[in-house]
């Protein structure tokens, strides 16, 4: 798991960006957050890194 902090998250378009601990930003969808799991700027997630079709992305992301 990669370890973060959610740079932003746009709720109404359900997408967003997070920084990960290794220098690298993914792109994450409202369909890669866990169930039950809402995020915003600042929060500290980890999740599991994957490679989406426009570049690194954030697949089961929880909230630390």
């Amino acid at each position: 798991m990669v370890t973060g902090t959610v740079k932003f998250f746009n709720r109404t378009k359900n997408f967003g960006f997070i920084t990960g601990d290794d220098g690298k930003d993914y792109f994450v969808h409202v369909s890669g957050l866990k169930p039950g799991i809402t995020i915003t700027e600042g929060d500290k997630v980890s999740f599991e890194a994957t490679e989406g079709e426009r570049g690194p992305k954030a697949e089961n992301v929880e909230t630390q």
